[in-house]
């Protein structure tokens, strides 16, 4: 095994851990920064690769609406309040009075953001009641994400790529190293495997989306950094908030804002429309269609909205064996244009690029989209989906982003000395939901933050040698796992790790995703032990993939037992009474205004409740 130090390792490379990274080396120059990336820099993670109808970047600046000297406060009081009072007052506060350092940072670094008349231009997004977000069009992810590796560059900050922290290194719970593993090398595992001895860890390792069958995240989204914090004794908050969101099945694109505002039909595989199924007896179509144009703007499955009959309606055909898709070729049966209420017809007008005129944007949903969001049109044509030649696509109910995660305090410190967590695998900023555009604000805010802090502490703790028992005992776990192969699977009685993961992520689906039932969910965790306990083998995906996939494991149980505790509805986390009944068990105030901590105990996971930290003040009536 080989050995290396630094003074700060940062572990992930999207638009978290590149912040972080800055951060630190601009802090103290002097310092040794190493930024690990499972794959490759600006090609690979969730920064990189998501696009969205118009994906946002949250911030209040000082021409956002209230247009008020303590304007942050109301994005503040947003943050807390459609998180349902189940995240920390103090880190929607740091969120929101940094928003505007953040957004004028990537600015300055060439993000082309929209802007009219040389000030930013801001749209309304769900969970808001003033426009905050900020957005270049599709691809506002990608391009914060190429302007950070640009600036990264220009530092002396050592890249690791195709490189997997394994674990962290704890000596009196103090970090004291980490094990990083090639995952690219096809030399033997003990010259794959390389020490890395610091003091500082900031984990920007994103979610666990892979532990479902259905997800926009991109390959590698195992929930590393959940394991890794939870092995190494940090605390894990609201792991049962996990947003969940119609999106295309093939392209990933979330089918949110424009994709819904153009009021497409919705039909299964026997090109039915089904949507007046799922609503209550006597809704009327002119509700329906109110209710899908709405969805475009509370687009993220949530209780708090009507817009989740949606949802559900989608999960529910998806069960029944049916593929759903988004049909732009005709109008939904009945649908009158003019029938839209007069705000929603308002909304519409201020997003239109061209004017078709009224005969056309009645005749079909793709004129719609054409008059608000022609990009999206040429963006799926690209991808294989031509919208123009009648093709539909395909949807379904995907995991989108993890609300909770590592337990952060206000400098994206876990309780662990010299262990941080930024962006989405770290937990306690955002509740139940989030406005839209806030996680790539997050990542930016707390990058930084914990970044500068890493830098600064460094010399304030004394070095703690590596425990040599954890290394040796981790290397022995990754060699049996490695010898568990295929060759020797039926002697040993061993299932491959691709055929683990799989089963889990079919559990997952089943049972923690847009419908949660008491009994679905303690099956589903009854299903998860006996994956966790069952000897996995090494298969063709590599011993990487086997040690991505017992994390998943680790963070599907945190993600269940938190979804059986919380006997209430509130957020994406939909409880109901049983699978049939068509509506979910109400939201609890103020008995659940409370967080699930989540925390290793003596061989077993641990779970309490706790009242978070309020806001430091109040919004009085406007």
């Amino acid at each position: 095994m080989k050995s290396i130090f630094c003074d700060v390792l940062v572990v992930g490379g999207g638009g978290g851990g590149l912040r972080a990274a800055i951060a630190a080396r601009e802090e103290n120059p002097q310092l040794k920064v190493i930024l690990a990336t499972k794959g490759q820099l600006g090609k690979s993670g969730v920064t990189a690769l998501a696009c969205s109808d118009r994906m946002a970047f949250h911030a209040t600046l000082k021409h956002t609406q209230p247009q008020k000297e303590d304007s942050w406060k109301y994005h503040a009081a947003d943050i807390y309040e459609i998180g349902g009072r189940v995240s920390d007052g103090n880190l929607a506060e740091v969120l929101a009075k940094n928003a505007e350092d953040a957004f004028d940072y990537l600015d300055k670094l060439g993000v082309p953001f929209v802007k009219k008349n040389g000030i930013p231009d801001q749209f309304i997004t769900d969970g808001s009641d003033y426009p905050r977000a900020c957005y270049t069009g599709p691809k506002t992810a990608v391009h914060i994400e190429e302007a950070l590796v640009n600036e990264i560059r220009k530092h002396d900050i050592e890249i690791i790529e195709n490189c997997m922290a394994g674990k962290i290194i704890v000596n009196a719970s103090q970090v004291t190293g980490a094990i990083l593993i090639d995952t690219k090398s096809a030399v033997p595992l003990d010259q794959a495997v390389t020490i890395c001895e610091t003091g500082k860890i900031i984990l920007a390792a994103g979610g666990a989306g892979k532990a479902y069958l259905y997800n926009v995240f991109p390959r590698g989204a195992a929930g590393d950094a959940y394991a890794l914090a939870y092995d190494a004794g940090a605390e894990l908050v609201n792991m049962e908030f996990i947003q969940i969101g119609i999106a295309s099945v093939k392209t990933k694109l979330n089918c949110s804002g424009s994709a819904m505002r153009a009021v497409p039909r919705i039909i299964n595989s026997n090109n039915e429309e089904f949507l007046d199924k799922y609503f209550p007896a006597g809704t009327s179509l002119e509700e329906i269609y109110n209710c899908v144009f709405q969805k475009g703007a509370s687009w993220p499955v949530t209780y708090e909205h009507k817009t989740h009959i949606i949802d559900i309606a989608v999960y529910k055909e998806m069960l029944k064996g049916n593929k759903v898709y988004l049909d732009y070729s005709k109008n939904p049966k009945g649908f009158i244009f003019d029938n839209l209420s007069e705000a929603w017809k308002q909304r519409y007008q201020q997003e239109m690029t061209i004017n078709l005129g009224e005969k056309s944007r009645q005749e079909t949903p793709l004129n719609r989209l054409r008059e608000i969001n022609s990009a999206t049109i040429s963006w799926l044509k690209e991808r294989g989906i031509d919208l123009e030649a009648g093709e539909k696509i395909e949807i379904a109910a995907c995991i989108q982003h993890f609300q909770g995660g590592v337990k952060i305090d206000e400098k994206g410190q876990t309780k662990i000395t010299g262990l941080y967590a930024v962006g989405e695998c770290a937990g306690g900023q955002h509740g139940a939901n989030r406005p839209g555009g806030n996680a790539l604000l997050d990542s930016q805010v707390f990058g930084k933050i914990a970044g500068i802090d890493a830098a600064r502490s460094c010399s304030l703790i004394s070095k703690q040698p590596v425990n040599e028992r954890e290394v040796k005992d981790f290397f022995e776990q990754l060699k049996i796992m490695e010898q568990n192969n295929n060759t020797n699977q039926n002697k040993l009685g061993n299932i491959g790790a691709n055929y683990i993961r799989k089963k889990l992520q079919k559990i997952m689906h089943g049972a923690a995703s847009i419908v949660r039932t008491d009994e679905g969910l303690k099956k589903a965790l009854a299903e998860i032990y006996l994956l966790k306990n069952t000897p996995m083998a090494v298969d063709d995906n590599g011993y990487t993939f086997a040690l991505e996939t017992k994390y998943l494991i680790c963070a599907a149980e945190m993600i269940l037992k938190a979804a059986i505790l919380r006997d209430e509805s509130r957020g994406p986390h939909l409880r109901f009474n049983s699978y049939e009944d068509p509506e979910p068990i109400a939201r609890k105030d103020p008995d659940w205004q409370k967080y699930i901590v989540i925390s290793r105990g003596d061989g077993e996971m641990i779970l309490e409740t706790r009242v978070p930290q309020k806001l430091s003040f109040e919004i009085v009536g406007d």
